[in-house]
């Protein structure tokens, strides 16, 4: 054997009863499981009091672009992740044409940075997860960016798609598919994928479904019709026949306070119908998002120039603040603004905005005498919209009630880039365990890895990941389970996790004795039927 953990507590991902035992690895797989001190090999890791478990993953993560970029990767390695959802909130960067990225890159830089120099070797889906062969640290699977798939096939513009053009998303989503995409993401109050119908999006699930994939949405409101949105993406997930997981499922803004046990009284209800249907949610209260994405959907209508031309726009800036303080804009989930609630957290000229960093948008106002939504559009402009916040949204009870469900899985959302990143890029899966799990027990131990690890690996059809079992990828991680925390903060974002000793993806250790390797064993991981 290539290596033996010995004497450890085996936390399966079945949810069933712990157990100790000795686990062996040889090349990429676990080669043999046996009573503590059976097994032998080149290096014996004495697990004795360590829990051992399968990596964590994560079910909606914005790692597309740093996982390359910084192949460190330690904010997910740090964490016990093996394995990463990409392509999140129908926008990412493939497939693309030349146009396409260029679109694509400036929208998203508060999310991911555009790194100077970068080699974007790629186009379409194919070529990103070969781009991934090459090495990166932790396993990652790709989402169809339905956002990105509007943009490239219709354009920037509020209105439905063309019979041709419907007809030409289908074929490159189904070559999408046929690549190795796992399935379809959306982000329905981010332009221009909020534009499309429920008829447009059943369209595209059929193609989904008919290739095996799922659809994860993110929905058309978390805000004032966050229940309307989700019964929504129920019924296209219904009539279409995919399967459906819904992204970040959270009940935030005060208008839903208490309110998740009515989410999770219409998802059982879709479960019971026989709908297939998994979520996942972050351990934290605040959002996060590009600054930009809180504009009305009219106001962001035909790309970036387009959107920057109405903000320097005296009159149009009214008409931005009257939706945004007194309407709702549906880029704010409905609700009207709340400045304080508004936090710039990452600017890319720090030399000139990195005093608005840490302070709500109300709180730079104060202090510069401004209007909120004055500063809120400067910052905009002169960022050309690559600017991220934290939206201080959340309710508690609403997410623990909502970890608490059989369908549930763990996803950080975590943006890795910004001055102050929300802290859940780096702590999501410690703080399940330590502050859900050991402090307030909210889930048992064994009920919480399930969550993280074999639940998600069922959703993404991986059979031979996310247990501890003979056969399956060693992708495994080993902690301790009365120090495991997340030490990241909102003032201290990128900090790691206390208590990881091991982690190891495809058989490899990029985490050994607490600190990062220098190995990259990860790889895409392509849909299978």
């Amino acid at each position: 054997m290539d290596g033996v953990f010995r004497a450890a507590t085996i936390v399966d991902g079945s949810g069933q009863d712990r157990y100790r035992g000795d686990v062996a690895v040889r090349g990429e797989r676990i080669a043999e499981i046996g009573p503590p001190g059976t097994l032998d090999g080149r290096r014996v890791l004495d697990a004795e009091g360590l829990v051992l478990a399968p990596g964590f993953i994560d079910m909606h993560s914005h790692s597309d672009l740093q996982i390359l970029a910084e192949p460190d990767h330690l904010a997910k390695v740090s964490q016990g992740v093996t394995l990463e959802v990409l392509g999140q909130d129908g926008l990412s960067y493939a497939p693309v044409d030349d146009a396409t990225l260029a679109a694509v890159r400036a929208q998203i830089a508060g999310w991911n940075d555009d790194p100077p120099g970068f080699d974007w070797n790629w186009r379409g889906v194919g070529e990103y997860l070969a781009r991934l062969d090459t090495g990166i640290a932790v396993n990652a699977a790709y989402l169809v960016p339905q956002g990105t798939l509007r943009m490239l096939c219709v354009g920037h513009d509020d209105r439905d798609a063309t019979a041709a053009e419907l007809d030409r998303m289908r074929q490159v989503l189904a070559d999408s598919l046929a690549e190795g995409a796992v399935g379809m993401s959306s982000g329905l109050t981010y332009t221009p994928g909020m534009y499309a119908s429920d008829a447009e999006l059943t369209e595209l699930c059929r193609v989904v479904a008919a290739h095996g994939g799922f659809y994860s949405p993110h929905h058309r409101s978390y805000g004032a019709g966050a229940l309307t949105a989700y019964a929504e993406m129920i019924e296209v997930s219904r009539t279409s026949g995919c399967p459906l997981h819904l992204a970040h499922a959270t009940m935030n803004f005060e208008v839903n306070r208490g309110r998740a046990p009515e989410l999770l009284s219409l998802v059982d209800d879709a479960l019971a119908a026989g709908a297939d249907i998994t979520m996942d949610s972050y351990p934290y209260l605040p959002g996060a998002t590009s600054l930009h994405a809180l504009l009305p959907s009219w106001a962001a209508e035909g790309g970036v120039e387009a959107t920057l031309a109405r903000l320097r726009n005296p009159a149009d800036r009214l008409r931005i603040r009257h939706t945004m303080e007194v309407a709702g804009s549906d880029g704010c989930h409905g609700v009207p603004i709340d400045w304080a609630t508004i936090e710039i957290n990452g600017v890319r000229d720090a030399e000139r905005n990195g005093h608005l960093v840490g302070r709500s948008i109300a709180e730079s106002a104060r202090a510069s005498g401004a209007e909120p939504a004055e500063v809120f559009f400067d910052v905009l402009v002169s960022e050309r919209l690559g600017t991220s916040c934290l939206m201080h949204v959340g309710h508690e009870e609403n997410v623990r009630a909502i970890m608490r469900h059989p369908a549930h899985t763990g996803g950080s959302d975590g943006l890795l880039v910004g001055a102050r990143p929300h802290p859940r890029a780096w702590g999501t899966f410690p703080r399940y365990l330590g502050h859900y799990v050991r402090e307030l027990g909210v889930l048992s131990l064994e009920e919480c890895v399930r969550h993280l690890t074999s639940r998600a690996a069922d959703r993404l059809r991986l059979p031979d990941r996310g247990r501890v079992r003979e056969g399956a990828v060693a992708d495994l991680v080993l902690f301790d389970p009365d120090a495991i925390a997340d030490t990241a903060t909102f003032d201290e974002p990128r900090s790691t996790a206390a208590g990881m000793h091991q982690v190891l993806v495809n058989g490899v250790p990029v985490l050994d004795s607490g600190r990062r390797t220098d190995a990259l064993p990860g790889r895409a991981v392509r849909r299978t039927s």
